[in-house]
């Protein structure tokens, strides 16, 4: 059965005529949606970083805030969708800029919960950069606690992991949050 076979089935369950004009395309279009929305699972960290790492001589915090991301929740297949900032140490290379958001989009585009999207993210660049510390915190909404169940509008979910120097020092810790905006 495909996807949009599957799609047809749901509109029904739901006491829908799939056969209504509305929603003639609608199985078919909800399918390439999903399939785009999950994407993530098409791709490698192998292919996503393609030889993107260079030698460098800086051993300072690189930086990249705000990346957007749009994810879908393993339990109700409802969106989550936020921002994440990563850090790392590079320790003689470093990895190219876009790189980062890339991983980021790689991982978000598959389904899951923010908790194991931000471990991924940090044990990925921690994979490729071999840094000194990697530092990883998304701040999403979720569909599933603002469109049903306890329908919290302004609920924000934040999480973090904090991989080397960034687990064993607090001042680097601290540093971080503060370039990121989430300490004073």
């Amino acid at each position: 059965m495909t996807l949009p076979h599957h799609y047809r089935e749901i509109l029904k369950g739901l006491g829908e005529d799939p056969e209504r004009e509305g929603l003639l395309d609608t199985p078919k279009r909800a399918a390439k949606a999903m399939q785009y929305l999950c994407h993530g699972y098409e791709q490698s960290l192998e292919d996503i970083v393609n030889g993107a790492l260079f030698t460098s001589d800086n051993d300072e915090m690189v930086i990249l805030k705000d990346i957007e991301l749009y994810s879908l929740c393993e339990h109700h297949l409802l969106p989550f969708i936020g921002k994440a900032h990563v850090a790392y140490i590079p320790t003689g290379k470093v990895l190219g800029l876009s790189k980062l958001a890339r991983i980021v989009d790689m991982y978000a585009r598959r389904l899951q919960i923010q908790e194991n999207l931000t471990r991924q993210i940090a044990d990925a660049i921690q994979d490729v950069t071999q840094a000194a510390g990697v530092a990883v915190v998304i701040e999403a909404q979720h569909m599933c606690m603002m469109m049903r169940g306890v329908e919290k509008q302004n609920s924000t979910m934040n999480t973090s992991v904090m991989l080397g120097a960034f687990r064993e020092s607090n001042t680097t810790r601290m540093e971080f949050l503060q370039l990121i905006g989430r300490s004073k």
